[in-house]
């Protein structure tokens, strides 16, 4: 199977007054052709950064080093003007708060207009190709002369993710799509995704959410990130099913499910709290809140272990297999 994209000991930091936050560290991943990859974790643990960070880059956020090979461009040396040729028409991103990222100012018409003028590509074909790409996705045609305040959520929403799609891109970024919508429109944003993904609107997707349940409905794949780093990978189902890594037992222990009588079982949330990134600690980073951790946890960064093909878990637990 072909790759998108290919994350080899990429590392992204902020610089901060007190020194470097180290956001990302040190992650490898891989994204192959027609793929939907979850990637889930805490807030602060550095997945939001390494989304922004492959299409957006900008100060205090700075690429410290590692390989970002995607469709043979290294993502991590491209000057500014080859990499905004590459947004939306193969790279694309749904920035998190995307219902904000529409200023109110502007009709939606505007904004291709923007776009067009950008890209060079004649005003009416953007008109056209939006007008198709709202009808997929079912927004009426009006929506194209109304300003983003006339919409809700659910409507801004999609319009954004029609504006990302415009180009068909080879992988769309979605950076907690779903986080300011109600249960319902949630759901039928995630059916967009696998319908972009299924008619080929889109190639891939790296879909950023800190809820399982919804990753659930439509990831392939599974990345969990931990204070930086990615802890386990694999099939989603197996991850979910038997998760290896004690952060991601511990993640999966605290979704509520339905059917279970509170009462007689309560639901079990992470002791601690997750470290700095300004001074991570030696080691383990999850170590302080590991209930398996020993001497050598805490002194040395456990390698990241390849189990069963692809299937990978950072953890000096798994060693000795």
């Amino acid at each position: 199977m072909d790759m998108i994209l290919e994350l080899d000991d990429y590392r992204v930091y902020y610089k901060t007054l007190s020194g470097y936050v180290k956001a990302v560290d040190g992650v490898n991943l891989s994204v192959a052709e027609h793929e939907i990859i979850g990637l889930i974790g805490e807030s602060g643990c550095g997945k939001s950064t390494l989304a922004l960070s492959l299409a957006l880059p900008k100060p205090p956020m700075k690429i410290m080093g590692g390989k970002a090979n995607f469709l043979g461009i290294d993502l991590t040396r491209i000057p500014w003007k080859k990499r905004r040729e590459i947004l939306l028409s193969k790279l694309s991103i749904i920035p998190q708060y995307a219902l904000d990222s529409l200023p109110v100012i502007k009709k939606i018409r505007d904004f291709l207009r923007d776009i067009a003028r950008d890209k060079g590509v004649d005003e009416e074909k953007v008109f056209e190709r939006f007008k198709e790409r709202i009808n997929f996705i079912g927004l009426p045609r009006e929506v194209i002369d109304m300003y983003p305040i006339e919409l809700s959520g659910g409507m801004r929403q999609r319009v954004v993710i029609a504006l990302a799609t415009l180009f068909s891109p080879a992988l769309l970024i979605a950076d907690e799509p779903t986080s300011a919508l109600d249960v319902t429109t949630q759901r039928h944003v995630l059916e967009l995704f696998s319908e972009l993904r299924d008619n080929n609107i889109v190639g891939s997707i790296i879909f950023v959410t800190h809820d399982i349940a919804s990753v659930r409905q439509i990831a392939d794949k599974l990345a969990v990130m931990y204070a930086g780093k990615v802890v386990e990978y694999g099939d989603l189902e197996e991850v979910i099913r038997e998760p290896l890594h004690p952060y991601t037992r511990g993640l999966i222990k605290a979704v509520p499910t339905l059917g279970i009588n509170y009462k007689k079982k309560r639901l079990k949330g992470l002791a601690g709290s997750p470290p700095s990134l300004l001074n991570p600690p030696p080691g383990c980073r999850f170590a302080p809140r590991c209930p398996y951790a020993r001497e050598e946890c805490r002194i040395n960064d456990p390698p990241t272990i390849v189990l069963d093909g692809y299937r990978t878990v950072k953890c000096w637990l798994y060693t000795r297999r």
